[in-house]
């Protein structure tokens, strides 16, 4: 069978229309269907198709209650094994029956469980069927979906429910694919303006006179990789030449500099920000940091010739107020105050920098992302555009390194930017996730089954 990204569960109590389901998922009658409850005893699994969605289905058993080592036991823990593996469940009730305590009751369980459900109300053809689809917002699950299995009927909201959970499950199957090297080095660029002291810093990290220094401005002019072992870590340092105002720069030599730089950033994993200690901040070096954010780097501020300054506490938290004004892309970015020189403060520049690069790396599982969604969402609403809320449905972490989430909403060009801002300033707070750009993508797109819409009174085929 071809390994697909996706995998869905289809569950229920017994004779809610699972298997007719299963069967108008994958495209043929491999499935018993019979009005007797029960016939499905065993997990089936399938290749389905939905639209342009490919993904890989589940048959259960019906949901019962029972003894766990009775027959009916025995194949609800194999349903709770399908849901379990699946990346979403599809939770099957009867419209034209209306919910019942079974319902209920195993909408409770899968509540608790903390993974993504949708509910179909399935055998909706018909009036009686509408308002069997409307009484399953009782159960708590978000908006039912209203299908006829046996009819056909339904399937384009079935695949608009779907997608976004095609999309996560696909990108998270890539995440999981990253294969993390133990031999490869944590690569960090040291950047900032002229003369700030980054290579007599590199220097004294390595304990070598490798690079050459001295009081003259611009004297590095390649990005110089050495590699390094600190405490067991591997770790690949890159000097680089001191970025000027751009309107500074006019030697042909120096521009090339500056695009080694660049290109050191780019490489990099972690950006150690050189500044000097008595002229910190200053306009070039917010450009400076704002670059290295814009690439989605791991940042530590370095605040050399620390051994000049007076009145050090007050300093410090003159320091650390500016920071917190002016760099609020990333708030709680470590600051770390050195003279390097003499080699102090490397011991805490090192310690700063694997604590960032382990949150520039972090993953938070799509659950608890989804819990916090609807935690946030619910204390601030996101804004109404003519008469509608706008709602998302979904979101997960698309990658790490800088953590990458993507939201799912049908009008994601309507949600302004301070909402985006409100939820970034959420994912930190709740995970701990400080000191390096976040992204969050808004996703929406097409159902490719809308085009048939308006075919047949406005029910997809």
């Amino acid at each position: 069978m071809v390994q697909m990204a996706l995998v869905v569960a289809i569950v229920g109590r017994p004779n809610v229309g699972k298997s007719t389901l299963f069967n108008r998922l994958v495209g043929q009658r491999v499935a018993l269907v019979d009005d007797m409850p029960g016939v499905t005893r065993d997990r089936r699994e399938g290749e389905a198709n939905l639209g342009d969605l490919a993904f890989r289905v589940i048959d259960t058993a019906g949901l019962d209650e029972a003894a766990e080592e009775s027959l009916e036991g025995r194949m609800r823990a194999q349903t709770e094994m399908a849901i379990a593996e699946a990346d979403v469940t599809l939770f099957l009730v009867d419209a034209r029956a209306g919910l019942t305590p079974v319902d209920e009751h195993f909408a409770e369980l899968l509540r608790k469980g903390g993974r993504p459900v949708i509910v179909v109300a399935n055998k909706c053809e018909g009036r009686g069927g509408e308002a069997g689809a409307l009484e399953a917002y009782r159960l708590g699950l978000g908006d039912p979906v209203a299908v006829s299995a046996e009819h056909g009927e339904g399937m384009g909201d079935l695949y608009a429910a779907l997608e976004p959970f095609d999309a996560a499950a696909a990108e998270a199957q890539a995440l999981e694919g990253e294969m993390n090297d133990a031999d490869k080095p944590l690569r960090i660029a040291i950047v900032g303006r002229p003369n700030v002291g980054k290579s007599t810093l590199i220097n004294r990290i390595i304990g070598e006179e490798r690079l050459l220094t001295g009081p003259e401005a611009g004297i590095t002019r390649d990005s110089i990789a050495i590699d390094w072992v600190w405490q067991d870590h591997k770790i690949k340092l890159f000097d680089t030449a001191g970025m000027r105002r751009r309107a500074r720069v006019t030697e042909k030599v120096e521009k090339l500099s500056v695009g080694e730089t660049l290109r050191a950033i780019r490489f990099a994993e972690v950006a150690v920000v050189m500044m000097d200690a008595g002229e910190a901040l200053e306009k070039q070096d917010l450009q400076i940091v704002d670059l290295v954010c814009r690439e989605g780097r791991a940042l530590v501020l370095a605040l050399n010739k620390w051994d000049l300054v007076e009145n050090k506490k007050e300093a410090l938290a003159d320091l650390k107020e500016r920071t917190h004004r002016l760099l609020p892309q990333v708030p709680g970015v470590p600051v770390v105050t050195m003279t390097a020189e003499q080699g102090r403060g490397t011991e805490a520049l090192m310690k700063a920098a694997l604590k960032v690069y382990g949150h520039w790396n972090q993953r938070v599982a799509t659950g608890e992302l989804n819990r916090w969604l609807e935690a946030a969402t619910q204390r601030h609403p996101p804004p109404a555009v003519r008469g509608r809320r706008i709602r998302i449905k979904y979101i997960t972490q698309t990658s790490a390194r800088p953590p990458t989430f993507a939201a799912f909403t049908q009008r994601a060009d309507k949600l302004p930017d301070s909402y985006v801002r409100y939820l970034i300033n959420g994912l930190r707070e709740a995970f701990d996730i400080p000191a390096v750009p976040i992204r969050l993508n808004l996703r929406k797109r097409e159902n490719p089954y809308d085009q048939d819409k308006g075919a047949a009174k406005g029910k997809p085929k």
